[in-house]
């Protein structure tokens, strides 16, 4: 139905909390790439209303910290647009602080505990290679 595919890899060795709020900062950056990825509102039979989701699934993935690594320089040598997040984001509170601590780390600097994709669905799968689906 998708031509394109979003992936979301998060290393394995994370504890329950940090993997949930991984895949929630990285599904963030997905749809901050691209607005109409947003759908429609939802409602119940009541009448109440919600608000909408993505309009894709996404598929959540597991990786050690090397193949992690690997997975994004993958992404980065096939000029894939990534969302990233580090180790460093767990100790701040805002978004500048967040940027902030990336930006002081050079690429293969960074303690990367997670990423997101959207891209060609051949693409995704190439680049996140060696990820494994979240048990």
């Amino acid at each position: 139905m998708f031509d394109a595919k979003i992936a979301i890899v998060v290393r394995d060795d994370l504890l329950t909390w940090q993997k949930l709020n991984v895949t929630a900062f990285l599904a963030s950056g997905v749809l901050g790439a691209d607005a109409q990825l947003l759908g429609d509102d939802y409602e119940d039979a009541s009448g109440q209303v919600y608000r909408p989701l993505i309009i894709q699934p996404m598929i959540v993935l597991t990786a050690n910290g090397e193949a992690l690594k690997k997975i994004h320089r993958r992404g980065i040598d096939r000029g894939a647009s990534m969302a990233i997040y580090i180790e460093d984001m767990f100790a701040t509170g805002h978004d500048a602080a967040n940027r902030a601590a990336v930006k002081h780390y050079a690429t293969d600097e960074l303690a990367l505990v997670g990423l997101a994709l959207r891209d060609d669905r051949k693409v995704v799968d190439k680049i996140t290679k060696g990820a494994k689906m979240h048990p």
